[in-house]
């Protein structure tokens, strides 16, 4: 058994959602812990690729605002450099 000692604000949160999901307040926490840890052995894609997100990136800002003029120009260039 564990005893823990919360602050009075989450004490409060944890009340809330134990009354709105219906489970009793040591269920909502037993599930959570749970949760965690499993998020803990199960990593995210984004917690696996954040280090190399971004890192070949064209350096422009606008690919998404401008990106029927982008394909527009690389197309026209192509068909330039085939006359």
């Amino acid at each position: 058994m564990i005893t823990l000692r919360l602050d009075s604000e989450l004490e409060q949160t944890i009340n809330r959602v134990a009354h709105q999901t219906g489970l009793s307040k040591s269920e909502l926490i037993r599930q959570s812990i749970t949760d965690y840890i499993k998020k803990l052995d199960h990593p995210s894609a984004w917690e696996l690729g954040n280090q190399i997100f971004g890192q070949y990136a064209s350096g422009k800002g606008n690919l998404s605002q401008d990106r029927k003029s982008l394909v527009k120009e690389k197309i026209s260039s192509k068909t330039h450099s085939k006359s």
